[in-house]
């Protein structure tokens, strides 16, 4: 799979006319990239088993079963991912393309991933034995069909949070988003207005949650440090492997060792999305002229941060809760996945406050830790023979995608070989048809689509307004300061340094080429931010205000995908410095 990432780097920036040296440094970052988030996945999985083993052991309970790991799956069947994922985004591109109802380009590009491999491990444990292009090619078609409709269905609630329609919304959490905004209107839990979750004032000691590294060492550490206590001493014994040190230093060892392994898993993502997604931008904006982005879901977090922290603690408190009741009723030993609580926690905080108030941000995060404490519960048998991994570390729409094609798969078993392929034939169908009648619902100025389209990708829009953002004129190299360093050294900065962040580098490296200015460009999370020295930050206020003073310049954005007004926020920030 590594080789298969490497060398769809290197045909995107081909295509982009990228030089000889970024071609080779690219491709090779990118395969190096995969070969890193395989190590981590190795890493998690064992600190997985050992939770596993030590809280069924304190619980009394047998630890989960499988006869596959998301490695072992990665090394087979699993390796035509990097397929799906070429494939998947040139149907997506053309049903963009051909269609004026799907009008968003999706770059979530960490997700683009995640959900690639979740369809792989569907596919294989709904119709068995499939062959490598069958599978590669269904996948694509599944995945590029995903790709175009879920932005469209998180829309209107999008246009209620965001004011406007200038950007979507790219996540697997989308269900989350929508029942949480849907479900809290439908029950009247409160007034937007009146309840605005923005006027609570939360207590600054669990600001510190929102490092997802710190979050997970620390409620994987407690849980295991209670586990050992209780725990069969010949359990504890065997799951420590030898080692000369007292079980409850083993015990904190195996958590820092759990969120060690899920750090260096997002950091090999994060290195080969930074070579695959530029590409994918480059070619759909000079394909589709007048599309917008849909984006992470961080792009919302600005709109209502008090509301992603409420929706984020009520959606730990409620997997906490679960996981005490489901393993005292024998049903199933849960971990608690703290990337997916986080953002997960976030998206119903946010689409519930927009409809209802605090009480509808504490509704979505209650919604999302019941959907993940069951939903790894009943889908770690599902995908057993595969990767149960995936039962763990996953969002809501993974749950519905993926159980939705296990249970196809099984309906359609009469059928045979052909099964398989009546499900991508079923589903392209119905998609066309949803584009068609949507596209007949849209203004007739919609339907052309250019490069005067208004409120294209890099449209000058402030996300706060709708306004045009105020641009400075740029200035000519030979305007710099002496006192600003010749080449600046640039770190955009987002909740996990994937899907956000990668996105807002792209942006801010157009706009220092519009400044004259020679920058080198890097991304990456909030935690890991804290030990770099940049010459300039670029990040939403939120994580601004958590990285304190590391770097001279901290420039604070709205909008992720407007050159103009990441330009314009640039060029106030360094005339403030004196750098202009």
């Amino acid at each position: 799979m590594s080789i298969l990432i490497g060398l769809i780097a290197l045909v995107g920036l081909v295509l982009q006319r990228k030089p000889f040296d970024e071609v080779v440094a690219g491709a090779l970052r990118a395969t190096i990239g995969v070969v890193i988030l395989n190590i981590g996945v190795e890493i998690f999985t064992g600190g997985l088993a050992s939770f596993q083993a030590i809280v069924s052991s304190a619980m009394g309970l047998e630890p989960p079963q499988a006869t596959s790991t998301l490695s072992e799956f990665s090394a087979g069947a699993g390796s035509v991912v990097p397929l799906i994922i070429a494939g998947g985004f040139v149907v997506h591109l053309a049903l963009v393309r051909i269609f004026p109802a799907a009008r968003f380009v999706y770059l979530t590009g960490h997700l683009m991933y995640w959900m690639s491999v979740v369809i792989a491990a569907s596919l294989v444990e709904a119709f068995g034995d499939v062959n490598r292009w069958v599978l590669a090619g269904v996948g694509s078609i599944l995945i590029g069909c995903y790709w175009v409709l879920q932005p469209l269905w998180t829309a209107p609630l999008m246009r209620k949070v965001m004011g406007d329609e200038e950007v979507g919304l790219a996540h697997t959490d989308s269900l989350i988003a929508i029942a949480s905004g849907y479900g809290a209107r439908a029950l009247r839990l409160g007034d937007p207005v009146t309840h605005d979750s923005e006027k609570v004032r939360l207590p600054k000691p669990v600001s510190f949650f929102k490092d997802i590294n710190v979050s997970t060492a620390t409620v994987i550490g407690v849980i295991m440090l209670i586990a050992v206590l209780f725990a069969d001493s010949a359990v504890v014994e065997e799951q420590m492997a030898g080692m000369t040190v007292l079980p409850w230093v083993w015990a904190i060892l195996q958590a820092l060792r759990f969120a060690a392994g899920i750090a260096i898993l997002l950091f090999g993502v994060r290195m080969f999305l930074s070579e695959i997604v530029p590409a994918f931008k480059g070619l759909s904006e000079k394909a589709l002229p007048g599309t917008k982005p849909a984006l992470d879901l961080p792009v919302v977090f600005t709109r209502a941060p008090t509301s992603v922290m409420i929706g984020f603690l009520a959606s730990t408190l409620v997997f906490l809760v679960l996981m005490g009741l489901f393993a005292a009723t024998g049903w199933f030993v849960l971990v608690p996945p703290m990337i997916m609580l986080f953002f997960g926690g976030g998206a119903g905080g946010v689409f519930g406050n927009a409809v209802a108030g605090w009480r509808g941000a504490t509704f979505g995060g209650v919604l999302n830790g019941v959907v993940l404490a069951v939903g790894q519960a009943v889908g770690w048998s599902l995908y057993a023979g595969t990767a149960p991994e995936l039962a763990t570390l996953a969002d809501a729409d993974w749950y519905a995608v993926g159980w939705a094609l296990i249970g196809i798969g099984s309906i359609l078993a009469p059928l045979g070989d052909w099964a398989i392929l009546v499900v991508a034939g079923v589903v392209l169908a119905a998609t066309i048809a949803v584009l068609v009648v949507l596209g007949r619902r849209l203004p007739a100025e919609a339907v052309v689509r250019g490069g005067e389209a208004s409120g294209s990708a890099t449209g000058g829009v402030r996300a706060e307004s709708g306004e045009p953002a105020a641009v400075t004129a740029p200035a000519s190299s030979n305007q710099s300061s002496s006192s600003r360093p010749r080449t600046l050294e640039v770190l955009a900065v987002c909740g996990a340094g994937m899907g956000s962040s990668l996105i807002l580098r792209t942006t801010a490296e157009k706009a220092f080429e519009r400044m004259g200015i020679d920058v080198t460009m890097n991304h990456t999370d909030v935690g890991s931010a804290r030990g770099e020295r940049p010459d300039l930050v670029i990040a939403q206020q939120t994580y601004l205000e958590d990285l304190g003073e590391i770097a001279p310049v901290m420039v604070a954005v709205d909008n992720f995908v407007s050159v103009e007004h990441v330009e314009g926020r640039i060029h106030e920030a360094l005339e403030q410095e004196g750098w202009r």
